[in-house]
């Protein structure tokens, strides 16, 4: 059964190293030594958060080498660094480059954004992700269906290599104001079945979100289950045979911009999307709070317009 995703953003590791920041100091580091890539994001947030300077490790996993890749020196034997890395798995790269320091007289503590039960190092400093799948930003394409058969092609069973990590992006989108235009809310309570005859006449907008409708992997509707056949008769009709269509059941999910969000975020979870395209500003904003790393556009079909949304719960 697959672990749930433990998301930790730019926001929230950041705010975690500056937590850290008297221990740190307190440390006397000589330098932060990031692992690329994941490692290098949070060997920078270090060296601003206590002065240190930074630098970075190459590490090949397929011959578990490991070489310095930066044109400061290496630190003056009996230095104290910092390694730091997103994870620490069940793999060498973390034992393999704390020998590698180690080799070169150093004095190595670790700092890892998280680490779990299959951790084969437990970093000095670290988020506890045991029984979770911990997310970060520079790899939300890691969800992503086509991102994990990679994975084990390339990385598990040594074939092949994995693709840049943009070819991973998937897309999901939003119904109603992002293929055709919404009708208001009213309009359903005052007549619910010409409200329906009205939605099934319109036809699509001239202009979408600048994304080729074979490229999304799912249409995402608030749009009840009991709607399914006219709306899917509906996108047959207009030649978006394509995606798949994923509805709100109401038993899970009630009526209203809560409910619709709530379903929507679950289910572009499931779906393993990288990006979500949303006709409704207060929708967008609380899928970006239930959803901190997927990337949420807000489409604007009449200035036809999107905006990247970002939301977290204020306290």
């Amino acid at each position: 059964m697959p672990r749930p995703i433990l998301p930790l953003t730019y926001e929230h590791l950041d705010h975690w190293i500056e937590s850290l920041q008297p221990a740190l100091l307190a440390e006397g580091f000589a330098m932060a030594v990031g692992i690329l890539r994941g490692g290098a994001p949070l060997a920078l947030m270090v060296s601003h958060a206590v002065g240190t300077p930074v630098a970075f490790l190459r590490y090949e996993r397929a011959t578990r080498t490991v070489a310095w890749d930066c044109s400061l020196p290496v630190p003056p034997r009996g230095a104290k660094v910092l390694l730091c890395e997103d994870i620490s798995g069940r793999g060498f790269t973390m034992a393999d480059c704390i020998a590698f320091l180690e080799q070169h007289g150093l004095v190595v503590k670790t700092l890892t954004a998280a680490f779990d039960e299959l951790s084969r190092v437990r970093p000095d400093y670290g988020n506890d992700a045991v029984g979770y799948f911990a997310l970060f930003p520079w790899e939300r394409q890691a969800h992503t269906e086509r991102y994990r058969s990679d994975w084990e092609r390339t990385v598990v069973a040594g074939q092949g290599q994995m693709t840049d990590d943009h070819h991973y992006a998937a897309c999901a989108i939003d119904l109603d104001g992002i293929l055709l235009p919404d009708i208001p809310l009213a309009r359903y309570d005052e007549d619910l079945a010409a409200a329906l005859n009205e939605r099934d006449a319109l036809l699509p907008f001239d202009i979408l979100p600048g994304i080729e409708i074979g490229a999304v992997r799912a249409i995402v509707t608030g749009r009840p289950e009991t709607d399914r056949d006219r709306t899917q008769a509906w996108l047959d009709r207009h030649g978006f045979r394509g995606p798949e269509l994923v509805m709100r059941d109401p038993a899970c999910h009630g009526e209203g911009p809560d409910g619709a969000a709530a379903h929507k975020a679950e289910a572009v979870h499931a779906l393993g999307v990288t990006h979500f395209i949303e006709s409704d500003p207060a929708q967008a904003i609380l899928i970006s709070r239930l959803a901190p790393l997927l990337r949420v556009i807000w489409w604007d079909a009449h200035a036809r317009r999107g905006t990247l949304v970002t939301a977290a719960d204020w306290r």
